[in-house]
């Protein structure tokens, strides 16, 4: 074999050498999957975790759920939701199982949250919830799904605390579950890509941002009246949504009628159990598909906060 030069070969910029020129936004869709840039567009790829036997404690209060619940009807209506899904022609990808499950990790939707162009994986506030992101993160990279960010030093966040209002500007919910910390590093990463973050300041005594305000459409939000932060509603209307503020509060609060996920513009799937709200959101021109969340919502959330967004159509 004859030595020869290194210095004309391909792997040292010699010919044959083709340079990458593509922008890490431009290989959405194409090398890597993922993303979100609204609340409303058609869904198409969703995370979620059936509950195991980890969601049955001694202590459903130090566990950060309302009542005690019965694993097999817990077991059968996660079972519904994903065929609700799929039925709606969307993707299930699943979170891995781990040696030592916690007993809230099937809300995937606090575990991160999409941008256009890949996640930022949460870091939850509570130490119940602390590590969850882990399995997270190997979920979205089993399917390809990039990781923009990993919250670091002190910063807690939850997913369910931002929303998308429109493809540059997100919101988010300062609070018990997201903190200062958090919203400067979003910011940083969403300033990257051309993202204007607004931060809002959450009611005492409230979970996550979407648990008070849902988008159905480019046009069209629902809010939980005296409990969404006056600035998001504001910052909504000035991008011209129309808010409409749920009526019935008594039984919305009960039932967790605005624990929904957006299907498709105007479009939902929600909570099964609550007519006068379903005929409420069927006035404003919303198509609304049911699932049971009888026993789930008794572990503090429903189908919104058990979804976690993986990818719509974007803009």
């Amino acid at each position: 074999m004859t030595d020869i030069s290194t210095f004309s070969s391909a792997a040292y910029g010699g010919k044959g050498w083709s340079q990458r020129t593509d922008s890490h936004a431009d290989e959405i869709g194409v090398r890597w999957q993922g993303g979100i840039d609204s609340e409303w567009r058609p869904l198409r790829t969703v995370l979620l975790r059936r509950p195991g036997a980890e969601i049955v404690v001694d202590d459903p209060n130090a566990a950060q759920q309302l009542h005690a619940l019965d694993l097999e009807r817990a077991q059968a209506e996660h079972d519904q939701l994903a065929e609700a899904y799929r039925q709606a022609g969307v993707a299930v990808i699943a979170t891995p199982d781990v040696a030592k499950p916690t007993p809230n990790r099937m809300f995937c939707a606090d575990l991160f949250v999409m941008t256009p162009q890949g996640a930022v994986l949460a870091r939850p506030a509570s130490t119940v919830r602390a590590g969850e992101e882990v399995a997270t993160a190997q979920a979205l990279a089993a399917a390809g799904v990039p990781i923009l960010r990993t919250l670091t030093g002190t910063a807690t966040f939850e997913g369910a605390d931002m929303l998308w209002l429109d493809a540059e500007t997100a919101v988010i919910g300062r609070g018990l579950r997201t903190n200062q910390p958090a919203i400067d590093q979003i910011a940083a990463l969403c300033a990257e890509i051309g993202v204007r973050l607004v931060a809002v300041d959450m009611p005492y005594g409230t979970m996550h941002l979407m648990g008070m305000l849902r988008i159905v459409d480019s046009d069209l939000a629902i809010a939980w009246p005296r409990r969404t932060p006056h600035a998001a509603v504001a910052v909504l209307r000035e991008r011209g949504y129309r808010v409409e503020f749920l009526p019935d509060l008594d039984a919305a609060q009960n039932n967790r009628a605005l624990n929904f996920v957006t299907l498709a513009p105007r479009r939902i799937l929600m909570p099964g159990g609550n007519d006068a709200v379903r005929t409420w959101y069927e006035t404003l021109g919303i198509a609304v598909a049911e699932t049971p969340m009888f026993e789930l919502r008794k572990a503090a959330g429903a189908v919104g906060c058990l979804t976690g967004i993986v990818a719509r159509d974007m803009g």
